[in-house]
Parts: C-alpha cells; structure tokens; sequence
C-alpha cells in the first residue's frame, strides 16, 4: 500500500517507522490514564512492536499507519492508521475495479500525548484523513469503531457527524482482556459533503 503524506493546517500524518518510537514512547508515557480503553502501548519494547506490527500490516496492504506530528515543532504527538483496507470484487472491466483503490476501510489506531487532547488536533487529522478517503480514495464507506464504554472517543465521533450504527457485541478483546463490545460509527460518500462542512466548521473553531 501506499506511504501517504497528509498535511495539515496544524498537522502533518506521516508514514509511521522505526524513526518514531522514541518519540512515541515518550508521548505515551506523559500519562497512561488517558488510554483506559485503547490499546496504545507504553515502553520502548511495547512501542517498537506495535511499530514493527503496524509497518508488517502497511507491507500486507491491509493498513497505511500515520504518525501525527505538530507542526509548530516537529514534535511527534501521537499515531493513527487506516486499516482493513477492502477491495470490493468488481469485475475487472468496471470503472470502479480500473480505480486500483480501496473501496472502504476503518480509521483507528488513534491515540495522542496528553497535551494534544482537546487541542483541535483529532478534528484536523480526521479531516485531512476522511479527506483523502472520499476524495482521492473515492472510497463508498469509513468506519470507526471504539469500546462501548469509551465515552470521549463516542462523543468525538458524534461531534465529528460520524453516523452511530450500533453495538457488535464481543467483537474484540478489549484493553481488560475480556470481549469487547464495540460502539460502531460510519461515514459513507453521499455523506461526505455535509459532514466535510461540519468537521471544517469545527476546526476552524481552532484556527482563533
């Protein structure tokens, strides 16, 4: 799969690498309370597996995983991916099989250093994310899943206009090592002009 680049106006998501995990370990160790329900690893050797795992997934072609960085300062600030990248059986004559794109995927992996909690910083690489999604991916379907008791990350993915489907009961192993239930949000393509405009909307809130 592709190493992406994405730019923001406060953000710039790079291809995740070995390069990051100092950085990384840093980030999350400022205050591992912050990731009750997410699996965001804590330590060196933890960091440079889930490192190591992400770049294996990205090799795979199921996954394209970021490192967020902050532009003011190069300071690496946290990670996130795409993943489960699907490739819809088209036939091989359709337009849509000649795209050579994935035809829907799930943004996750997302986790930040404290101080970038509640600073726009989530709103912004979304926004640059579902952008190259639907605009450049033309992709029909995102989605974004989370435990069903992650309150902040439910009310970020209401904010951001992101459709609530459901719960998938045990659908993975949670944090605490029992089956997770999952909060399931989507975004598809017809919707993307309307939640495009609130999500700017949002960040320029941000912008001061």
């Amino acid at each position: 799969m592709e190493k992406l680049i994405l730019e923001g106006r406060h953000v710039r998501l790079e291809p995740l690498e070995l390069r990051h995990v100092d950085a990384l370990t840093a980030a999350s160790a400022v205050d591992p309370s912050l990731y009750q329900w997410s699996a965001v690893p804590v330590g060196q050797a933890a960091v440079q597996a889930y490192v190591e795992t992400a770049m294996a997934a990205q090799m795979a072609g199921s996954a394209v995983p970021l490192a967020v960085v902050r532009r003011a300062d190069g300071e690496v600030i946290g990670s996130t991916r795409f993943f489960d990248l699907e490739r819809w059986p088209w036939p091989v004559d359709h337009p849509q099989a000649r795209r050579g794109m994935p035809d829907a995927c799930e943004i996750g992996y997302t986790w930040y250093t404290k101080a970038a909690i509640r600073t726009g910083v989530n709103t912004e690489a979304k926004l640059i994310m579902l952008t190259h999604a639907f605009e450049v991916w033309q992709m029909a379907r995102v989605c974004l899943h989370t435990d069903e008791r992650n309150a902040r990350s439910r009310a970020a993915m209401d904010r951001l206009g992101c459709r609530f489907e459901g719960i998938l009961r045990s659908h993975r192993l949670a944090v605490d090592l029992i089956p997770r239930n999952s909060a399931r949000y989507s975004i598809v393509a017809a919707e993307w002009p309307e939640t495009k405009a609130r999500i700017e909307a949002l960040r320029a809130k941000y912008d001061g």
